[in-house]
């Protein structure tokens, strides 16, 4: 018994590494993004990538509406990398990566309510777009942000 576990931590320890290098790959989302629209301000900042994971926190203010907040975190895992949603501090919801290419990644989690898919890139001009997406009540719905690297 002892042989197996001993065995399964070497494999954990195997595969981290691969995935990590996958983590670095998202090194273009540090750093603090603003998107100022319609008297809202939401903001995101990114730390990391260190040691397999990224830590970020979403702050969304506004005169007209109660202040939300999100924290997030982008994890290595022995079956890949996953965004770890939790929206007003609420427990951790997994979306496991479904796409990573040159300044995009996709998360998928085809089993929660809402969002289903959560999406981050850079556009041409240096921009950095967010985007979830899914089903309510069986009708597409999609939201979107433009984040301004902030200085």
């Amino acid at each position: 018994m002892k042989k197996q576990f001993l065995g399964l931590l070497a494999l954990l320890a195997a595969t981290l590494p691969l995935h990590a290098q996958e983590i670095e790959k998202l090194s273009w989302m540090t750093g603090t993004w603003t998107q100022n629209k319609d008297g809202e301000t939401v903001q995101e900042s990114w730390l990391g990538p260190r040691s397999n994971m990224m830590a970020g926190v979403n702050l969304t203010t506004s005169p007209k509406r109660a202040t939300t907040f999100e924290f997030i975190r982008i994890v290595t895992t022995p079956s890949g990398v996953s965004y770890l949603a939790s929206p007003g501090g609420k427990p951790p919801v997994e979306f496991k990566q479904k796409e990573l290419g040159d300044k995009r990644v996709v998360f998928e989690n085809l089993t929660h309510d809402f969002p289903q898919r959560v999406m981050y890139w850079i556009e041409s001009d240096g921009a950095m777009k967010a985007r979830i997406e899914g089903t309510i009540q069986g009708k597409a719905r999609g939201m979107e942000w433009r984040f301004e690297a902030t200085k």
